[in-house]
């Protein structure tokens, strides 16, 4: 199934596309003769899942957005009390290639604008047999995840073009922010902006940001948390210069742009994103990138102010309902079929907050299910925030998946997000839901009964003489136990043994269902399990000093017939062959009934 944010992506590439205003820069000569049409989007979560649409592996030269890297890069040799001493931290306000140098020191304002950052490369000396240019052209290659590479052409062409910012830095080398000749710093600083990169890298570059500096892709730390808290920081005030506000205000997460027209956008812990598309706003920003931005952010919800909340993978665990069945007790004929197809109906637990990192892995487990899966249980009960980006996302997946012939159901204590999907366009009902993952596991194995099996495998009536428990018996001997038995029937939510009382019989359920429940410390009791016809019940009391432990309930309209303690003693006593074929039986059937409580005791400790 495709992923819906692959879908996602690609609706609003194709309604961007449309957008043909701004044109590429042209003050580069060898930058001018781009092609317009050039537009990809790439976004990549802190784990290393990029999501890709239009042209992402179309290279084109990194220019303005090499200045984050460069300046973490200067923070994390130098410390922040010498690079502050050369570069400010504050907005300017200004275009990227204003003047903005402090009266008196000439310190720059920010690392962003072309003066901060001619500064910052000048800071990157040569160490270990490398030159300056060749360390900085090895950070960013760590941030991208592979090795970059620089366009001579471009170089070439900044170098005798660039006059703005070579009267920049022989200015801020007469008031010594630049101690050395400007002239090899110039060369550095055109070669970083010349390196070539496309959108994918862009975006690995942003996440390995958004992950605390680590890359999301080779896992190597490349700059240590301090910088890149500085770097964000300083991408949030000054990254878009002279656009910055409206930028905040839009889409609210770091950001820098590039005059070759590509833009990031960082959401620490969670994304990072690039798009990549030449034509050019007044602000020398991508026209473009600029809506895509803005468009991600407010359907994603990945402004600041919404994403507050450090993401993370929202799978707790993910398994099959072999691994924790129902506790409704099957014959044979039924186990054996539901180990058989039971690896079709899959369980996924989710936890924390379904914002943009929590919804994202959430549909790209939906989305990598393995073709035999039919019916996806998703367990959010231990989810504390589903955001409406996460509704959005999960009705896309849920109708995916029914396009495919497969089934979500639902486990949430109220019921109000399959109630939200069942308000979505073109559904018509909600999803399924259920209370307990118990309860949602049985309305699946009873799913696959009906696909893989019979109606016998779901009977509404079962008599004595075919209960699984009395199976081993002659047919002659189960009719011979069958009429020492009284029948009683219940209505729904009456108790019908409770804890604490004496053996009573061994009750044979002919139709209906029971519950069975287990008291604990909190006053409630703990549900064991679900019984229904053919399944029997109290004569564990036997093996518990002849007392009840376990609370019986019926759920509706419940009959049952009755082998009763005096009825079983008189058996003892008139055909001990029989009674002693019926004590097997019964034993037989109680050892299942334990290895079946021993699984579900698995799925209690994870609760």
């Amino acid at each position: 199934m495709e992923s819906p944010i692959d879908s996602y992506l690609r609706q609003i590439h194709a309604e961007i596309a449309k957008l043909k205003d701004g044109k590429p820069y042209s003050t580069i000569p060898a930058m001018a003769n781009v092609d317009p049409n050039n537009f990809g989007i790439a976004l990549a979560t802190v784990d290393g899942e990029v999501y890709e649409v239009g042209d992402t592996r179309e290279e084109f030269t990194i220019q303005s957005i090499s200045k984050p890297f460069t300046y973490g890069l200067a923070l994390e040799e130098l410390g922040y009390e010498a690079v502050d001493a050369k570069v400010d931290v504050e907005p300017s306000g200004d275009s990227f290639n204003e003047i903005s140098l402090a009266e008196g020191t000439g310190r720059p304002a920010n690392a962003m604008i072309n003066a901060g950052a001619l500064t910052a490369t000048s800071l990157i000396k040569g160490s270990g047999g490398q030159s300056g240019f060749k360390r900085i052209l090895s950070t960013y290659s760590a941030f991208a995840g592979r090795q970059l590479s620089v366009s001579e052409t471009v170089f070439e062409s900044e170098l005798k073009h660039g006059h703005r910012n070579t009267a920049l830095a022989h200015l801020l080398r007469s008031f010594n922010i630049i101690e050395d000749d400007p002239a090899p710093i110039l060369e550095d600083y055109f070669r970083q902006c010349s390196v070539l990169v496309n959108c994918f890298d862009l975006s690995i570059m942003a996440a390995t940001l958004a992950n605390g500096g680590r890359n999301p892709l080779s896992g190597k730390q490349v700059l240590e948390i301090g910088p890149v808290e500085r770097v964000l920081s300083v991408m949030m005030t000054s990254g878009m210069y002279d656009d910055a506000g409206a930028w905040i205000s839009s889409v609210g997460m770091p950001g820098k742009s590039g005059v070759a027209g590509g833009i990031i956008a960082v959401l620490p812990g969670q994304v990072g994103l690039a798009v990549y598309s030449p034509p050019l706003d007044a602000h020398g920003s991508s026209v473009r990138g600029l809506a895509a931005a803005q468009r991600l952010s407010r359907d994603m919800e990945l402004h600041f102010v919404r994403a507050a909340r450090t993401g993370r993978s929202a799978i707790l665990a993910a398994y099959d309902v072999t691994e924790t069945p129902s506790g409704i007790r099957r014959n044979d004929e039924a186990a054996d079929l539901l180990r058989q197809h039971g690896h079709r109906a899959r369980v996924i637990e989710l936890n924390g907050d379904l914002l943009f990192a929590g919804t994202e892995s959430m549909v790209r487990e939906l989305s990598a299910l393995e073709d035999g899966v039919e019916l996806v249980i998703l367990d959010l009960r231990r989810t504390d925030q589903v955001s409406a980006v996460a509704l959005r996302m999960l009705e896309k997946a849920r109708q995916g998946m029914a396009e495919t012939g497969r089934e979500l159901v639902l486990v949430e204590a109220d019921g109000s997000v399959a109630a939200a999907l069942g308000q979505a366009p073109g559904q018509d009902r909600a999803a399924v839901s259920f209370a307990s993952r118990g309860a949602a596991v049985e309305y699946c194995e009873n799913r696959l009964l009906e696909r893989y099996g019979n109606r016998l495998l779901l009977p509404t009536k079962v008599p004595v003489s075919a209960s699984p428990a009395l199976a081993p018996l002659e047919e002659a001997d189960a009719i011979a136990v069958q009429a020492l038995m009284t029948a009683k029937k219940y209505d729904d939510g009456e108790v019908i043994r409770r804890v604490g009382l004496r053996f009573g019989g061994v009750y044979f359920i002919t139709s209906g269902k029971v519950s069975t429940t287990s008291p604990a410390t909190s006053g409630d009791g703990v549900k064991l399990n679900t019984l229904s016809a053919g399944m029997t019940f109290g004569e564990l009391a036997l093996g518990s000093g002849n007392r009840q432990e376990t609370t019986v309930r019926a759920v509706g309209p419940v009959e049952v017939m009755v082998l009763g303690a005096e009825a079983i003693s008189e058996l003892e006593t008139s055909n001990p062959r029989l009674a002693v074929a019926l004590w097997k039986a019964l034993t037989r059937d109680a050892y299942t009934r334990v290895e079946q409580y021993l699984r579900e005791s698995v799925v209690r400790i994870r609760d």
